[in-house]
């Protein structure tokens, strides 16, 4: 099917540590979390990631935070995809543990995974970069994936560095990526995972040059992949474009938008994106396309 005709994935990652402080549109109770991914599904989005309210929960509590939201958008909408976030624990084992709580109570057909290592800051008192790495060693990588496989998830993969998708591709050619993965290119803007002030940030710039690096090491591998820009707006740079017609898909949310002068809603980034998409002509997939296109197992 030629590019220009692909159905695309629409991922909206509606809030991850967003403060109201940052952008008061970004829904972090039970009831803004169900009422922000209505609005996104019913605009075109196939896909919802989503934090809860307590970074800080792991294991069962963690998954009670979540499902105090999606029980009801599931009971509306079952054939909705959606997925977590990792928790804040000292190993992949840890960060996972509250997917089968999930799963027991929800349908839940994707999982986080983030194959590498990144540095996360922001700018100190003296303009210099702070923060610390956020790790994730070979063998926490191989936890995660055998956690998919296991909870049949499809791995929705954080690309925050080349490193992470040559990781990847390691697991691509051994023949032991799970069913059902998707790679999401994570580009760095000015702003970085948690600024708001320039110059803290990671990875490659929002580049066309950026970009065609990466599809330079995806080249001949048929995996799915999207683009977003963290710290900034992925509508203001040329990544969008170049994505939908080369066969890409896009992910927009509150997640990782930020820029000083707006304070969008994840609405407004799901209506821009679909606007793009108008454009250049590929067709939203729905949610049970999306299924389809990722080639996801059924965890029942």
């Amino acid at each position: 099917m030629p590019a220009s005709t692909a159905p695309l994935i629409l991922e909206v990652a509606i809030n991850g540590m967003t403060s109201k402080e940052k952008n008061p549109n970004a829904p972090r109770e039970p009831d803004e979390i169900v009422d922000d991914t209505l609005r996104c599904l019913d605009a075109g989005a196939s896909l919802i990631h989503a934090h809860n309210r307590d970074f800080d929960l792991t294991g069962e509590a963690a998954a009670a935070g979540y499902l105090e939201a999606w029980r009801p958008i599931l009971r509306e909408r079952p054939e909705a995809l959606w997925y977590p976030t990792l928790a804040m624990a000292p190993d992949m084992a840890g960060m996972m543990a509250h997917l089968p709580w999930i799963q027991a109570e929800v349908p839940l057909r994707i999982a986080p995974l983030d194959p590498g290592s990144t540095n996360i800051g922001a700018l100190g008192e003296d303009g210099l970069p702070v923060g610390g790495v956020y790790a994730n060693s070979y063998d926490d990588i191989r936890v995660g994936f055998e956690t998919c496989e296991r909870l049949r998830c499809g791995p929705s993969l954080g690309i925050y560095e080349a490193g992470s998708l040559r990781t990847t591709l390691a697991w691509h050619r051994a023949g032991r990526l799970p069913r059902g993965t998707m790679v999401k290119l994570y580009f760095g803007g000015d702003y970085g995972l948690m600024g708001t002030e320039p110059g803290a940030t990671f990875g490659l710039p929002p580049s066309e040059h950026a970009l065609l690096a990466y599809l330079d090491l995806l080249a001949g591998v048929d995996l799915p992949w999207s683009v977003s820009v963290w710290g900034g707006d992925l509508m203001a740079t040329p990544l969008p474009r170049l994505a939908l017609e080369r066969g890409g898909h896009l992910h927009v949310g509150l997640e990782e938008f930020y820029t000083p002068d707006r304070s969008p809603t994840n609405l407004e980034l799901v209506r821009e994106a679909v606007e793009l998409a108008d454009k250049v002509g590929r067709p939203l997939a729905s949610p049970t396309e999306t299924a389809a296109l990722l080639d996801l197992p059924d965890p029942r």
